[in-house]
Order: structure tokens, then C-alpha cells, then sequence
């Protein structure tokens, strides 16, 4: 007997056929969550044959461990858990290094963007895809993923004002590259 899960999934009698094995439940959670999981992927990765091979990898992981799956969040947040993981480890894989700021430093850059720049989602998307790895990593998994710095600097193995500094660093380079395609 499947014990009930701590948080309620609306698609928890797909994960729970998942756990049985059943195909036809993993293609359906699959055509669920698979465009979230690809884009997630994407914007870490900046590759789309890579995000596609990261995203079916990370699929084929979830339902091998499903059963590591115990419903404290939701199956879609652990899923992304899985996807950003994996996409992680593909750039560390690339030997990506975190550049560390001085304190004082990262207390003195600026992280407001000025009031009159306004651009389009597309233009944003664009530009963060322009930022060097180590900050489009950050500025994607605290803006686009939600994530905090804690959270960040655990995933990332660096500390959470490294984390901090870096997206500062990343944010002050998005208005740049925003402000020269203007």
C-alpha cells in the first residue's frame, strides 16, 4: 500500500502508477511536464540538443527513483530539482569557475535596474542568454527558478554571498547588454 503524500499532487494518481512501472502514466506525466523541464534545462545550459538530452536523462532518473519521492513538495519542484541538478553538472563538467568578490565590493555594485529601461521578455531572454556562464547560471536560478542564495550556494558548492555577488555582477551586465542593443 502506496502511503498518501504530505503534499497534494493534482496528478498523483499518474505518479503513483509511475511507481507501478506503468508506461502510459510515465508518457502522460512526461507530456506534462516536459516543456518546463526543457526550458529550466535551456536557460542553464544554453544549448538546445543539450537541454533536450539533460531533460529526457532527467526523466528517465525521476522515474527510476520514484519511489524516492515522498510528497513533500510537488512533483513538478522535484522534478526541476532533478533537471537543474543535471543541467549543473553538465556545465561543472565544462569546468565552469565561480569568480569570488571581496565583500566590500559586491556591497558597493548597484543591483537596481534604472527606472527608464524597459524591454521586452524577449529581450531579456535574449540578453541573459548573452551573460558569461557563471552569472547566466545564478541570474537564472534566482530569478527565473526562484531560488535564494543559500539554496544557490548549496547547489552551486560556493557561499551564499559568492552567490550574491555574482548575481549582482550578472544583473549589473544584463542592464549593459540591454542598454547597447538599445
Amino acid at each position: 500500500m502506496v502511503k498518501k503524500p504530505a503534499y497534494s499532487n493534482i496528478h498523483q494518481d499518474l505518479i503513483d502508477l509511475c511507481r507501478t512501472g506503468d508506461r502510459e502514466a510515465q508518457f502522460r506525466i512526461y507530456e506534462l511536464y516536459y516543456k518546463a523541464m526543457y526550458n529550466t534545462s535551456l536557460r542553464i545550459v544554453k544549448n538546445e540538443t543539450e537541454a533536450e538530452d539533460l531533460m529526457q536523462d532527467s526523466f528517465l532518473s525521476a522515474f527510476e527513483k520514484i519511489n524516492t519521492y515522498s510528497g513533500t513538495v510537488s512533483f513538478g519542484a522535484w522534478l526541476k530539482k532533478i533537471v537543474v541538478n543535471r543541467s549543473l553538472d553538465s556545465i561543472k563538467k565544462q569546468r565552469l569557475y565561480f569568480e569570488t568578490l571581496d565583500e566590500k565590493v559586491a556591497l558597493g555594485l548597484s543591483d537596481d535596474f534604472p527606472a527608464e529601461t524597459e524591454v521586452d521578455t524577449e529581450k531579456i531572454r535574449k540578453a541573459i542568454m548573452d551573460l558569461p556562464d557563471g552569472f547566466r547560471v545564478v541570474i537564472t536560478l534566482y530569478l527565473l527558478e526562484g531560488y535564494d542564495h543559500e539554496e544557490i550556494g548549496q547547489i552551486l558548492n560556493i557561499s551564499s554571498s559568492t552567490s550574491r555577488s555574482q548575481y549582482s555582477r550578472a544583473r549589473q551586465k544584463l542592464v549593459e547588454i540591454l542598454e547597447s542593443n538599445e
